[in-house]
């Protein structure tokens, strides 16, 4: 029988295709038949596993080696998609702003290491775009501002929270994790695992937080983080908001550098998103069009600066700018009181330097009214703020006349 059965084989593969069609295979069903024929084949070919298999492969597989079809791929995912081009409208940006750029600032270091790809290089340039409009508006409009208020209004109008706010009113999603299957108009970057320590500061919960002893890198004297951090030299060394900042000679940040970015948090996407925009825009619209689309985005938000002020000593504070301003000695009159003897009472104190009155303010004793009117007065000479026909931004010399701005001989140290 095991001889027929080869017979009515060799007959059926050799047979006109006439004679093979009524052949007993032509009984067996189409599936089993192939089946039938690739092991007969495989027994009597060469060995040639490696060439069958690189075939098998890419018949049924797409290759993921050729970087030309990504790059189209993406290219024509950046053009035609509608989250982007929504964006793109939503944020009323100029026709000289391509998408391929929108959908670039989009892409985080941590989700595609390509630097022709992320937006690395742009959030830098965007960056210090924020950090000098920023900077010079609030010294042009409240040249008296201490430091430390600098630094905190700074951080209230572009740092990393104020960024991740503005993200999601410009309605940008994130997205779970990056691929090249993602819709270029949503936020690509890798997640940071959820944490079991407190960063500094006690706002965001990181995974193994660094200690001070780690911190490293800052430019000072004394690389230990907490070494002479006062206002010099939070100026000198640390960033635009006061924060420390790594430097470029930092051996630890120099070797790390070929290293793939760790994931980050949401937020610091979300801020570097931000600053890419402002570099992307700057680059491609020039200088006009962002100093008005940081107008709009930015400077349109309202902080009252008041509530950024913290006094130790107002009392010594006030009589020492009395004392540099050539002023008479401040003093304390109380202007109405009601209640004394009751268990809720109000006293109305001013500060007076001669017949000038410099603050006022209420308070439930005779010393909290005077230390609050004493703290009014210091708010009231640090916020002055120049008529708005006299302020010329820097940035703005180019488009208009420039005028010399106040420039003051800045805070009380005391």
């Amino acid at each position: 029988m095991k001889r027929i059965a080869g017979q009515h084989m060799r007959r059926s593969l050799l047979s006109p295709r006439n004679l093979r069609l009524s052949s007993p295979l032509s009984s067996i069903s189409p599936s089993r038949r192939c089946f039938a024929l690739s092991a007969r084949l495989s027994q009597h070919a060469p060995v040639t596993a490696a060439p069958a298999i690189a075939s098998e492969a890419v018949l049924d597989t797409p290759s993921t080696d050729s970087p030309v079809d990504l790059n189209k791929s993406s290219r024509a995912g950046r053009e035609t998609s509608p989250k982007l081009s929504a964006l793109h409208a939503r944020l009323s940006l100029p026709p000289r702003f391509p998408h391929a750029s929108l959908a670039r600032c989009l892409v985080h270091p941590s989700a595609d290491r390509n630097p022709l790809n992320n937006n690395a290089s742009l959030a830098v340039l965007g960056q210090d775009l924020l950090a000098y409009y920023t900077a010079e508006w609030l010294m042009c409009n409240y040249p008296r501002l201490p430091m430390e208020v600098l630094f905190a209004a700074q951080h209230a109008y572009s740092g990393p929270r104020t960024l991740s706010a503005m993200r999601e009113e410009w309605g940008v999603e994130s997205v779970a994790a990056p691929g090249p299957e993602v819709d270029p108009g949503l936020l690509q970057f890798t997640r940071r695992q959820a944490g079991n320590a407190m960063a500094e500061g006690g706002m965001a919960r990181l995974k193994d937080t660094q200690t001070s002893d780690k911190k490293t890198g800052t430019g000072r004297a004394n690389e230990q983080w907490n070494y002479r951090r006062g206002t010099s030299s939070r100026i000198v060394y640390d960033n635009q908001f006061g924060d420390l900042a790594e430097h470029a000679d930092n051996p630890v940040t120099t070797a790390n550098a070929s290293t793939p970015p760790g994931p980050v948090t949401t937020e610091e996407a979300s801020a570097t998103f931000i600053n890419a925009v402002f570099g992307a825009l700057y680059l491609h619209a020039g200088a006009q069009a962002t100093q008005a689309f940081h107008q709009a985005h930015i400077l349109s938000r309202h902080i009252p600066l008041h509530t950024l002020f913290s006094f130790t000593h107002p009392t010594r504070d006030l009589s020492r700018l009395c004392l540099r301003e050539g002023f008479e000695s401040p003093v304390a009159r109380l202007l109405s009181e009601t209640g004394r003897h009751s268990r809720s009472p109000v006293f109305v104190v001013g500060v007076y330097s001669g017949s000038d009155k410099l603050g006022e303010a209420a308070g439930s004793s005779l010393d909290e009214a005077r230390v609050r009117a004493t703290a009014a007065a210091l708010r009231a000479w640090y916020l002055y703020s120049p008529p708005r026909d006299h302020i010329v931004l820097p940035s703005q010399s180019a488009t208009t006349q420039w005028r010399p701005q106040m420039v003051d001989v800045g805070e009380v140290v005391t």
